[in-house]
């Protein structure tokens, strides 16, 4: 890949999870300008959603347990968490074609990336090691807790490029007669 695609593929996919999170109708946005040119096929474009995910869910427990390091099993939790308000359109994705793969490889593809997020969840919550095999099982049950204790953020409206300390109070003024 050459810079110049990499750069490409990177704007184009901000641009999906920008859409992803507009809509949350958890459909993969394949009518985006560039998605089909840029990606093969929706497996490819869910691969890199889900590596997105995977790399805010890791940073996201990373600090939390620098942060929280008595309950690991809390931090984990509070770090999925922070993951679904952070990219709340990424996870409506993958929880849709989790549920309705549109084929075998993508079915097997997404097993394999939640075996691989269940078992990092276990291990960081100090339930196990990477080598146990029920550490998959137990970063499930981490992962259903999460989302049982889940409250979505709310959402901020957006202000406009100007929405600094000086526009507040601008805002709440009364206006000179």
């Amino acid at each position: 890949m050459s810079w110049t695609s990499h750069h490409r593929r990177g704007e184009i996919l901000r641009s999906v999870v920008a859409a992803v999170d507009e809509r949350r109708d958890g459909l993969l946005p394949m009518d985006l300008p560039g998605v089909t040119e840029t990606f093969t096929d929706e497996l490819d474009l869910l691969a890199a959603l889900q590596l997105r995910w995977h790399t805010r869910l890791s940073g996201r427990i990373e600090t939390e347990l620098a942060s929280q390091p008595m309950d690991l099993e809390a931090a984990v939790v509070q770090a999925w968490h922070g993951a679904a308000d952070d990219l709340p359109g990424i996870r409506a994705v993958l929880d849709r074609y989790q549920a309705l793969p549109v084929d075998e490889a993508m079915a097997v593809a997404l097993a394999k990336a939640q075996a691989k997020e269940h078992l990092t969840l276990a291990v960081m919550a100090g339930k196990g090691a990477f080598a146990d095999a029920e550490c998959v099982q137990i970063g499930s049950m981490i992962e259903l807790r999460a989302r049982a204790e889940y409250e979505p953020a709310v959402a901020v409206p957006e202000r406009g490029p100007f929405a600094g300390l000086v526009d507040r109070f601008r805002s709440v003024r009364s206006p000179a007669a």
